[in-house]
């Protein structure tokens, strides 16, 4: 029976070096960085860094930079500003929803 060698991708210290680096300075310029430098694709890099415990995802933003909200968050806060359910609200449009959501917060 042939013996079965496990192919290591990567070594303790380079491990050891990435976490360190992400721990400095967690954004996805590090991550590219460290691609680089270890010629490893940025979603190695990403999987390895959640492996150790270590990686913080990016919040998600808009092309405007402001932050990602769902419809249905939307929808809850109208709801609770209302004190009633409202199920078919989220098939309103998110435009909508925010007018509605301003408005009902006396924005």
């Amino acid at each position: 029976m042939a013996e079965v060698t496990k192919v290591v991708n990567y070594t303790d210290r380079m491990v050891a070096e990435m976490v360190a680096a992400y721990v400095q300075a967690p954004n996805s310029d590090t991550v590219a960085k460290l691609s680089e430098q270890l010629g490893k694709p940025t979603r190695s890099i990403v999987a390895k860094l959640v492996r150790e415990g270590v990686y913080v995802a990016q919040q998600r933003v808009t092309k405007t930079g402001a932050p990602v909200v769902r419809k249905s968050d939307l929808v809850a806060q109208i709801q609770a500003a209302v004190g009633a359910e409202l199920p078919t609200l989220e098939k309103a449009s998110k435009a909508d929803l925010q007018l509605l959501l301003d408005r009902v917060m006396g924005n």
